[in-house]
């Protein structure tokens, strides 16, 4: 039994964003298109190369991956042994995704992983990764958090707060137990 106005079941319905619907798909695609190529070059490589550029792109992404963490420590001590605070990743975070890519076996996630070690590719995916967030940030509803700076902004001493103090009016049930909110 319902109470209430009837919700049409088209309503009710949470619509699945593009990415949960193709995503999927594109890793399917993704490892079909790997196997395909790995067994190209067997055929025309042989076994024992491919198992070769395997073990060959697995050490150079957990060399790529080592060199950038340490450079990232490296650069996090020096700042906070000068006083300020790190700056900018400097391309660490896709150093270190190429050399994921290169870890990952398949000879199409290491072409990804050998382009995003070139720094031109880096700042080009770096500068379309950021256009892309501040887009997103900017078309956020309200609440969320495409405005966490204005509520930020609102708080400070100088801005407009209304002072006001929240009371909760649900009773617990008779038997109900509730652990008191400090101890």
């Amino acid at each position: 039994m319902t109470t209430g106005a009837p919700t049409s079941p088209y309503t009710a319905r949470r619509r699945s964003s593009r990415l949960r619907r193709y995503l999927p798909l594109g890793l399917a695609l993704w490892l079909v298109l790997e196997i395909w190529l790995l067994t190209l070059v067997a055929g025309a490589a042989g076994g024992p190369a491919v198992l070769l550029l395997l073990v060959a792109g697995l050490v150079a992404g957990s060399v790529v991956i080592k060199r950038a963490g340490r450079r990232a420590f490296q650069n996090l001590n020096e700042a906070l042994r000068q006083g300020g605070s790190p700056a900018r990743g400097g391309g660490n975070g896709l150093v270190m995704l190429g050399g994921l890519l290169l870890m990952i076996p398949g000879l199409v996630s290491d072409a990804a992983g050998l382009l995003l070690l070139l720094p031109p590719v880096q700042k080009a995916v770096s500068r379309f990764t950021e256009n892309a967030l501040e887009k997103r940030l900017r078309k956020a509803a309200p609440g969320s958090l495409g405005n966490v700076f204005q509520q930020v902004r609102m708080h400070q001493p100088d801005g407009r707060v209304v002072q006001g103090e929240v009371i909760r009016e649900d009773r617990p049930e008779p038997g109900e137990y509730r652990p008191p909110l400090t101890r």
